[in-house]
């Protein structure tokens, strides 16, 4: 579905005064618009988890007559051309057919390879380059990530840490995370990372950095995420998969993506730093600098 097709325009515009279910419903809508085209009513209601006449109410939410209407849209959408490899592999995992090992791996793959390639697109290279830009010019760069999205978080503090001291991961034991944020001023960010279901402490910071005059910047999986309302900017990363859980693929190269461009800001200082860390891990032994001589075989 191209990302300027008016119906998700308007779900999205129109979002935060929709009800909860109906939430729910134009969600699993927006992400995954194949589904409505090529499934039933009763199993996108199924999918989405939430009562069929939830399907309609949303269509007439939107100012159509019904759920057909809206469907018909989605189908006029899908023969435009869509690469439709989510709804394909939702379909797949309606049937009770056993895979072969290799073909889940390929599906999964193929799934995360076709994630990586959409960040390559204007949009989101557009995104991608003011993010940089505005972690580039601010004096300090909190970072925040919780539970899943911790791994992500971390990456990107860690890669950061060996430029210089400007990055404070917020997350401190005995719950004290948000601590760090008792010295933060208008003149730093906030990098936070950050898919569904949304970690409501990561909401919390998040407010009360943003309270602070702090810009949020959001890595996140959805225009209708609570994250975008109070992010200056924000990078959209797919999360389907074909898998039971979540993918954070596209997120971590999103990081490392941020971190290359960031590096690049100002390359000879980079590199100095970079030099002073190899040093120290040098000094310290923290690599093996040889590959362990394998013992000689008996004859």
């Amino acid at each position: 579905m191209a990302q300027s097709d008016p119906v998700r325009e308007q779900i999205i515009a129109q979002y935060d005064a929709m009800s909860g279910q109906l939430q729910q419903a134009a969600r699993y809508v927006l992400e995954y618009p194949d589904e409505v085209a090529l499934v039933s009513m009763r199993e996108l209601a199924r999918h989405a988890a939430v009562q069929p006449a939830t399907m309609t109410r949303l269509a007439k939410f939107l100012g159509m007559q019904g759920y057909d209407e809206l469907r018909a849209h989605y189908a006029a959408a899908m023969r435009r051309g869509s690469d439709g490899f989510a709804a394909q592999v939702r379909l797949r995992e309606s049937e009770d057919t056993e895979q072969p090992k290799s073909d889940i791996a390929s599906h999964m793959l193929q799934g995360l390879s076709a994630q990586i390639a959409r960040l390559s697109e204007p949009d989101s290279l557009q995104r991608l380059a003011a993010v940089a830009d505005r972690l580039g010019s601010a004096r300090k760069v909190y970072v925040l990530g919780l539970r899943s999205c911790h791994s992500v978080a971390w990456h990107f503090h860690y890669v950061m840490s060996l430029l210089s001291d400007r990055s404070i991961h917020l997350d401190g034991p005995a719950g004290t995370g948000g601590d760090a944020l008792i010295r933060a001023t208008a003149d730093d960010v906030v990098l936070v990372v950050s898919i569904k279901p949304y970690a409501t402490e990561t909401l919390a910071l998040s407010k009360l950095a943003k309270g602070k005059g702090l810009d949020i910047l959001s890595i996140t999986d959805s225009e209708v995420s609570p994250l975008v309302g109070m992010s200056t900017h924000t990078i959209f990363c797919a999360t389907e998969s074909y898998s039971f859980f979540h993918t954070l693929t596209p997120a971590l190269a999103v990081s490392e993506v941020l971190c290359t461009l960031l590096a690049e800001h100002d390359r000879a200082k980079s590199l100095d730093a970079l030099q002073r860390a190899d040093d120290h891990f040098a000094h310290l032994k923290t690599y093996a600098t040889a590959t362990p001589q394998s013992k000689p075989r008996r004859p």
